[in-house]
């Protein structure tokens, strides 16, 4: 079936759950119980791996940078180091050039929020409600993203029968017509899909054609098991006209808590960007970007922690094996198992956490209703394999002992 211009949230003031943290919502889920085991927790994608050897005596040796405020765009030597990274790591058309075409951002999702309102004023007036569209299941920000922007919703629902991916063929016309930006995680979060160079290359047409932005969220690009990822600035042509794509050190280099990231692609694009992330946006500390110059010209770090996420989903091979429908990711760290056939997602997360003491997210708690009253989340429940090969291996015994 079509998706159409219809296919849109629920309107309203956005007070019901599902415009509200799924953590916040899981938090209050398990309130009333105790963990039956002790605790392990596998439902944030936070990644507990060493941080890098070499991040305390760069910022030791910048600490007195502190005492002045960044500048927006950021210094120069990240943004060089973020482009011959890019260069290096992706088959480009050309180099990105880090004056005009790289931004330092304060973690990827900060710039992918402001993206969403950029959009709307790079794109200009549409015909009819202006629209973002976005997976669903999908992390939280592009919807906050689009509902600051003023604009709608476009939910297009990944499930296994489109290998959890947008179906580009289902979006009609009109609802092309009036996009202003196509939010694409790749490698998505929750289900570990890769978009492959031809899907790129779809998308691009469609954003040349109708002139959307392409938000392309990358951030776990470095997380994988066998093949490498590809980016969507690979495919984006010599310009990179309409394709921004986020990155962000918080998985590639275990560095959640420092967020820095950056954004890269169209300079016109980023130029608007820009201007508004100087007036709103938060800045990123000097010494934290020198960091960052250095995290993104190492990559032995890099290989160590994709390592150990093998060990992990080596581990996860073996003991979930072929139940609840489990398949090794393309990309990420999350495991996404459909329990359906076990009862409720909500309630499935409730038996792990008081019967194993293992926390995990349910699936409905990351997406949204369809029109059609679907919710593709429904029946699945997130893992992200966060924490050591040993906990890991301990929790996933206690996962399949629970649940048979």
């Amino acid at each position: 079936m079509a998706i159409t211009a219809s296919s849109r949230a629920p309107l309203g003031g956005g007070s019901s759950d599902t415009e509200r943290s799924p953590f916040i919502r899981l938090n209050e889920l398990l309130a009333p119980y105790q963990p039956g085991k002790p605790l392990i927790t596998l439902a944030v994608g936070e990644p507990q791996h060493p941080v890098p050897d070499f991040v305390g005596p760069v910022l030791a040796k910048h600490i007195a940078d502190f005492g002045r405020y960044p500048l927006g765009k950021g210094i120069e030597p990240f943004r060089k180091a973020a482009s011959a990274w890019l260069s290096s790591r992706f088959n480009l058309p050309r180099p990105l050039d880090p004056e005009s075409e790289v931004l330092v951002l304060n973690g990827s999702r900060e710039g992918l929020f402001f993206a969403a309102i950029t959009a709307a004023r790079y794109v200009g007036p549409r015909p009819g409600k202006p629209a973002i569209l976005m997976p669903n299941p999908f992390y939280p920000v592009y919807g906050a993203g689009a509902r600051a922007a003023g604009c709608e919703q476009i939910y297009l629902p990944t499930t296994v029968e489109n290998g959890f991916l947008p179906d580009l063929d289902a979006i009609d016309e009109a609802t092309l017509a009036r996009t202003v930006a196509f939010y694409l995680a790749s490698p998505a979060n929750p289900q570990g899909s890769v978009a492959s160079r031809d899907y790129f290359i779809r998308l691009k047409q469609l954003a040349d054609r109708h002139g959307f932005v392409i938000l392309s969220d990358e951030c776990y690009s470095e997380i994988y098991t066998r093949q490498a990822p590809g980016s969507a600035l690979e495919c984006a042509g010599p310009d990179f006209t309409r394709v921004v794509a986020f990155q962000s050190l918080s998985k590639r280099s275990n560095l959640p808590g420092m967020r820095v990231g950056f954004a890269a692609g169209d300079k016109k694009f980023l130029s608007m960007f820009l201007e508004l992330r100087n007036v709103a946006a938060p800045q990123v500390p000097v010494p934290l970007q020198h960091v960052g110059a250095v995290a993104y010209g190492d990559e032995a770090h890099v290989e160590e922690n994709r390592r150990l996420y093998r060990i992990k989903f080596d581990l996860a091979d073996q003991i979930i094996g072929n139940r609840y429908g489990y398949r090794r990711p393309d990309g990420g760290f999350c495991v996404w198992l459909n329990t359906s056939e076990l009862g409720d997602d909500v309630a499935v997360t409730v038996k792990l956490f008081r019967e194993a003491g293992v926390r995990v997210v349910p699936g409905s708690y990351l997406a949204r209703l369809q029109p059609d009253g679907f919710n593709p989340g429904t029946g699945f429940i997130r893992l992200a394999l966060v924490q050591d090969g040993e906990t890991t291996a301990r929790a996933l015994h206690r996962l399949v002992e629970t649940l048979g």
